[in-house]
């Protein structure tokens, strides 16, 4: 069995998956069909269920899975651990962002130039290590030190650890402030809001609040000549459109495309497609 994720099966508003050597199943909101291979879902290693007013619990057959373990997905090696809200460290539809992060941060480093990427909201750090691995310089901003902490176990496992990455936990206003009054510029920028979240010292996030005030105040550290601009979410109402026009205000008059789509996981077996949030690209005109 490879050492990967695979999405096995969805339905009934869960997922069925296969995360390196064991099987899980977790809620997913998006499967609102009936699961295409029913037969596969007897036996799992762990569950997790979400409970009404939004908490949950794991019910774990393989007592294994209480410790971290590693898999290999979308040219990473990312460190896998449950948590207590059914997270894993890991989001596998952000598979296609990490690659052309990778190429576009590639391409901006081709000529030797310093390359500077700004993950904001930046978790377990995979959007931050394929920012890396294109050779850029990389500013990686988290409130959660448990987060941040994941994204340097995981740079150690990718052998980055000597990457020039800044792993900073902060609340992502008050840097994204300071940055502007450091005058500090970056050619590409990584944004994946939460709906809700707190900072360092409690300061509140909402999504319907601040993302339009966060979104504005990033027009002061783009670099004259970034090269592009990425904002995803899994909150509803941000769809691709939606995040296309929230970006098409902040870039009017820049010359370069949108791309703006649904993130999908595969299913093996049904060939169907796991909805799971959305993302909008803005890539610039290179002259």
């Amino acid at each position: 069995m490879s050492n990967t994720y695979r999405l096995i099966d969805s339905g009934n508003f869960e997922k069925l998956e296969q995360v390196g050597p064991y099987r899980i199943i977790r809620p997913s909101p998006q499967a609102v069909w009936k699961p295409g291979q029913q037969k596969l879902w007897g036996k799992v290693d762990a569950h997790f269920r979400r409970f009404a007013g939004g908490d949950g619990k794991w019910t774990i057959e393989s007592p294994a899975m209480k410790k971290p373990w590693v898999i290999e997905y979308g040219g990473l090696n990312l460190q896998i651990e449950i948590t207590d809200f059914g997270h894993l460290g890991l989001f596998p539809e952000q598979r296609m962002n990490w690659q052309r992060i990778r190429n576009l941060c590639s391409d901006g480093t081709r000529d030797d130039e310093e390359f500077h990427v700004l993950n904001l909201f930046a978790y377990t750090g995979g959007s931050s290590l394929a920012a890396a691995q294109g050779g850029a310089t990389v500013a990686h901003v988290d409130a959660s030190k448990t987060s941040v902490a994941w994204a340097r176990l995981n740079a150690d496992v990718n052998n980055l650890t000597q990457a020039p990455i800044r792993w900073l936990t902060d609340d992502v206003q008050k840097f994204v402030a300071r940055e502007i009054r450091r005058n500090r510029l970056y050619k590409g920028i990584i944004l994946d809001p939460p709906s809700f979240g707190r900072g360092t010292n409690g300061e509140t996030w909402k999504i319907e609040e601040h993302l339009i005030e966060l979104l504005d105040a990033l027009k002061g550290i783009l670099h004259p000549d970034f090269s592009f601009f990425l904002l995803s979410s899994h909150s509803t109402g941000y769809t691709p459109i939606a995040m296309q026009n929230l970006l098409g205000s902040l870039l009017k008059g820049v010359k370069g495309r949108f791309i703006a789509e649904e993130m999908l996981v595969d299913e093996e077996g049904t060939g169907r497609s796991l909805p799971s949030g959305a993302s909008t690209w803005f890539v610039r005109d290179q002259i």
